[in-house]
């Protein structure tokens, strides 16, 4: 069996390493149109420092953070895990910028009692509210991430916390996401139960020990490891980096394997009955099976004369530019340690926010920011296609004006990432749910993986590659 993968990201490069292990036999050639692996996943090692352009740490939570973690431990690279506890300053820190101050967010439950800036009130406040709140008028399919906070919890926490937090994972709007985005179990158990925390104990007494009985997945060692030493995120010795590359070392050692770079897919043709027919850089290949991780938009021009409804669906998924400034300081400059802090949208400012890369991981005597600019807001604020300088120097007055940093950086990297996030609006489950409808009812040889579909973190996107591979038939 022959199965051709489109793009050469972390989720492209984790299906062809599991066509490797589950089918032995088949044959396997990725295809990746830019001249590197490793998609948005990309780290820039300097003397004893490192940049991060994308994602540089990993949750281990759930079965994503396990199946992450699974890997990780096949790939032999358990020993260059990095792992951030959660008593780690990193993780008990983290902030927002608003109302022209700092405000460190709580992360227990004697912080939830107080009243902290910038809320009026201690938020325990938003859980009587909930707890006490009236059920919906009538049953709703969707709802933005806004609009269910503010209905559930107050206009506050959706404003400051909910909103700065949407900033952070996806670069988007919290009054367009959908709710189902992060929080699809809280929001089912409000509809079911009239109250999100109604919904939880409930839910507790009557299932929460069949749960406990039977767990959703078997943790892998070093998953139990991670849960019983408690950490809060992790990332790997040179930087996250070292997955992808180390996955193309192992798929380059398999002979059943092709690794393609520079290789655009122009035309993609499904043959009643029989092999898909490609053309990549004018050549003709035939499959029996496509893995796409492409972004759906390329999907869908290389489909749409053949299934246009498909690709009107694949469309309406839509992504955000990003870009991301890394700064380096040869001294210690900050006056607020944690993982970095977060800027709400209400704040009006033109930055989503800033990591503590120096706080994070051991660089002792320097300080290393990354800062995110732009997302939904990209072009609003800067234009179509801004300089570097530009980004610099709007990345430097905020790091001023928040931090109070007004040395200029010893170095520094300006990344602008387009369409590198997509955007899960209101509707995007549904609209997964058709494209996949569609995939099936025509019976094409098609199955779909990465960030466009059913979530954009590292750990989601790995997932999503095991269960595209595992739908494949040989």
């Amino acid at each position: 069996m022959s199965v051709s993968i489109l793009g050469g990201g972390i989720s492209g490069l984790t299906a062809a390493f599991c066509m490797t292990t589950r089918h032995r036999t088949a044959k396997v050639r990725l295809y990746e149109a830019t001249g590197r692996f490793g998609g948005w996943i990309k780290t820039e090692r300097r003397d004893d420092y490192i940049f991060e352009a994308g994602p540089r740490t990993i949750r281990p939570k759930g079965l994503p953070g396990n199946t992450t973690l699974e890997l990780i431990e096949v790939l032999g690279l358990k020993k260059h895990i990095i792992p951030i506890k959660s008593n780690h300053i990193a993780a008990t820190r983290r902030m927002i910028y608003a109302k022209n101050q700092l405000c460190l967010l709580p992360s227990d439950i004697k912080g939830a009692l107080k009243t902290i800036p910038p809320f009026t009130k201690p938020l325990y406040f938003a859980g009587v509210r909930d707890f006490f709140g009236r059920k919906s008028k009538k049953p709703l399919a969707d709802e933005s991430i806004y609009d269910f906070t503010a209905r559930r919890f107050g206009k506050e926490l959706a404003d400051y916390a909910v909103s700065s937090m949407i900033c952070g994972i996806c670069a988007g709007d919290a009054k367009e996401i959908s709710v189902k985005f992060l929080m699809k179990n809280l929001f089912e158990k409000e509809q079911k139960y009239g109250g999100v925390i109604r919904g939880l104990l409930l839910d507790f007494i009557l299932n929460g020990s069949n749960r406990i009985k039977a767990p959703s997945f078997t943790p892998t060692d070093l998953f139990k490891k991670a849960r019983d030493e408690r950490w809060s995120i992790y990332s790997l010795a040179g930087g996250l980096e070292t997955l992808p590359k180390t996955m193309v070392e192992k798929l380059s050692e398999n002979e059943s394997v092709s690794l393609n770079l520079n290789a655009n897919c122009e035309k993609m043709r499904f043959q009643p009955g029989g092999p898909v027919e490609l053309t990549v850089n004018g050549t003709r290949h035939t499959t029996k099976h496509i893995i796409s991780s492409l972004p759906s938009y390329r999907l869908a021009n290389l489909i749409n004369h053949q299934h246009p409804k498909l690709a009107d669906e694949l469309n309406m998924i839509k992504s955000v530019d990003v870009a991301v400034i890394n700064l380096h300081y040869k001294s210690e400059l900050l006056k607020e340690e944690g993982f970095g802090l977060l800027v709400p949208p209400i704040e009006n400012l033109p930055i989503l926010g800033i990591i503590f890369d120096s706080c994070c991981f051991e660089m002792e005597g320097q300080t290393v920011l990354t800062v995110m600019c732009g997302g939904k807001w990209f072009e609003k604020l800067f234009g179509k296609d801004p300089s570097e300088q530009k980004l610099l120097n709007v990345t430097l007055e905020n790091v001023k004006k928040i931090l109070g940093i007004e040395v200029k950086p010893d170095n520094y990297k300006v990344n602008i990432l387009k369409s590198c996030i997509p955007q899960y609006v209101l509707g995007h489950h549904q609209r997964v749910e058709r494209i996949r409808e569609y995939i099936r009812d025509n019976k094409l040889p098609l199955s779909l993986c990465g960030a466009s579909y059913d979530g954009v973190g590292v750990n989601d996107v790995i997932l999503s590659a095991v269960n595209a591979v595992k739908e494949i038939e040989v």
